[in-house]
């Protein structure tokens, strides 16, 4: 018997998945919805051993010294895995985004051309510490006809093999393949995914900035996805000082963890006096350390002086850089040298500059008096999102189903041939849009 050796072993699971994607990218939106149903029902049955899991990895994870942020990102509880399971669901009732019809023109009588969405193939999705991330990732795939392939971090390792043990339960009794959804453990199969050029039609990575810089360097195949997650807040001189602090509190510390919390607060030189104590007696509070130029050391006391390298500091903790501008094109330049393209927000009550930072920032998500922490498929009501990108190119921002379908030109002819519409007796083409 031949022994099969890791990288075919790899290969024949990649080429599995490819074989199943291509049998869903063909089911009806009825049948996708049946597994999709069927995936939130396995999850629930399978809660108490998913939980378990998470515990377990919890624990070795914490007894290895994790860091406080990806702890935070590694706990599944069971109010947390309720609300998977209600986004599974939610991506349930989306509008299917496979077979719509963008372009329906009449190229000459008989001659009609149409683009159509269709699914990407196979997705080869890395992600680092989130187990919830799974549960998201593969339902978004079921929905949008692709096979997927998933590699959680070895921190997550348990978790994930629970919940995808679970997903796949809830396939096997539908018209859904399995082999839809895949499951790797090792860092080794992580390098060999990277070589998959002819299987994985996108990588997506969920991580670190040095991890995703380290698999956009190790890879042919298309990568989506962010870096850093250098987020801003700036507190215009026309700013609502109580609306400013509530924006400020929640965009930071509502989940410091998460790539759109607020990194860096720039604050207008004429209420800096007046916001700045306001804002730092909200934040201190709450256990958040505050590092600021010398302005903001200036009106503060209990501050840590900040450095060049704070402004490009993705802290995903409980610490916040200040900067005092004396204008609001001052913030701008200050963003879009420092920031990462991400999400930044203004606080204003002048709609002028609201426009002027809306049009001028250069990032994915430009908020005017909401906190960052919206940038989020769930809340854009994408139902969830295998990752958010900050490239200029669509699909940009929290990426959903949208972003995991592309599209081809479909054309129907009768007998046409192009050497009719060139020549001295050319035929014109109609161009006919009938859609």
């Amino acid at each position: 018997m031949t022994v099969l050796t890791y990288s075919s072993d790899l290969i024949l699971t990649a080429k599995q998945t490819r074989l199943a994607a291509m049998k869903l990218a063909v089911l009806s939106t009825a049948a996708k919805n049946e597994a999709i149903e069927a995936i939130a029902v396995a999850l629930e049955s399978a809660q108490d051993e998913i939980l378990r899991a998470n515990i377990t990895d919890c624990e070795a994870a914490e007894s290895e010294g994790i860091a406080k942020p990806l702890y935070k990102r590694l706990q599944l509880d069971e109010h947390k895995l309720r609300d998977n399971i209600v986004g599974v669901r939610d991506i349930g009732k989306l509008p299917d985004p496979v077979g719509s019809i963008q372009i329906h023109r009449k190229l000459d009588n008989g001659l009609i051309l149409k683009r159509v969405s269709c699914p990407l193939g196979v997705l080869g999705i890395i992600f680092e510490a989130r187990p919830e991330a799974a549960i998201q990732i593969a339902t978004l795939a079921i929905k949008s006809g692709n096979g997927v392939i998933l590699k959680g971090g070895k921190e997550a390792i348990r978790s994930c093999e629970a919940i995808v043990k679970a997903i796949k339960r809830g396939l096997s009794q539908t018209t859904v393949d399995p082999d839809t959804v895949e499951l790797l453990t090792t860092r080794e199969e992580t390098l060999e995914l990277l070589k998959l050029d002819k299987y994985v039609d996108l990588i997506i990575p969920r991580g670190s900035n040095s991890f995703v810089k380290f698999v956009q360097q190790n890879t042919s195949i298309p990568v989506l996805g962010h870096a850093d997650g250098i987020c801003h807040l700036y507190i215009d001189k026309s700013a609502d000082i109580e609306k400013a602090v509530n924006i400020a509190v929640d965009s930071k510390t509502h989940y410091p963890a998460a790539c759109n919390a607020i990194e860096t607060l720039l604050i207008h030189q004429d209420i800096a006096s007046t916001f700045l104590p306001r804002i730092a007696e909200a934040l201190q509070k709450l256990n958040v350390e505050l590092r600021g130029d010398e302005v903001t050391q200036s009106i503060l006391s209990n501050v840590v002086p900040a450095t060049e390298a704070d402004w490009e500091t993705e802290y995903s903790d409980l610490i916040l850089s200040i900067k005092v501008v004396d204008s609001l094109p001052e913030a701008i330049t200050h963003i879009n040298e420092y920031g990462s393209k991400h999400t930044d927000a203004i606080v204003t009550e002048d709609i002028k500059a609201a426009e002027d930072f809306s049009s001028l920032v250069d990032a994915a998500g430009v908020y005017h008096n909401c906190s960052t922490r919206f940038a989020d498929g769930f809340r854009y009501g994408f139902g969830a999102e295998v990752g958010i990108s900050t490239q200029q190119i669509p699909p940009r921002g929290p990426v959903g189903l949208e972003g995991l379908v592309t599209y081809k030109y479909k054309m129907i002819g009768n007998g046409h041939v192009a050497s009719s519409y060139t020549g001295e007796n050319a035929k014109p083409f109609l161009h006919k849009d009938l859609l």
